[in-house]
């Protein structure tokens, strides 16, 4: 369940907090294919399970940008930020993906809550975060997501 706070200042509040995790979410081959149609990506490893499974991860795997995108409905299992008029994704700083995410697996968010700066009108919020995959040494994700919040 989220954590909620209700405007800026409590928002700045949180600053440096650990936001724990979020639930698991299965990475199925019909999420993959759906955004291998939005983004005309169909590179075999993604879309082909039969030729994947005898490709270099031995089953298909997730897009790395797929892996990425999941991150703010898991991040919104995190934090809600009510008493603000918008949220916008505001850029990233460091991503990377140390761990291929198979078909069938289950991924989940861990986040930390950097920084809350002042901006024009509103805040500038970084966030700490890593995409866990459930069972696995190493995590699909580690990323750096800055937001803005405005009044």
């Amino acid at each position: 369940m989220a954590r909620t706070v209700d405007g800026l200042d409590a928002l700045k509040a949180l600053a440096g907090t650990d936001l724990g995790s979020s639930s698991w979410l299965d990475v199925t081959q019909r999420r993959i294919d759906t955004f291998a149609d939005a983004t005309d990506d169909h590179q075999w490893i993604h879309t082909d399970p039969e030729r994947a499974a005898t490709g270099p991860f031995g089953a298909p795997v997730a897009h790395g940008h797929l892996t990425l995108s999941l991150f703010i409905p898991l991040f919104t299992e995190l934090l809600e930020v009510e008493g603000v008029t918008t949220k916008v994704n505001y850029g990233l700083n460091k991503v990377r993906f140390p761990a291929p995410v198979r078909v069938g697996s289950r991924i989940r968010l861990t986040a930390r809550l950097a920084a809350v700066e002042d901006v024009p009108g509103g805040v500038q919020v970084t966030v700490d975060g890593t995409v866990e995959i459930e069972g696995a040494a190493k995590p699909a994700a580690v990323l750096q997501s800055v937001s803005r919040f405005y009044a």
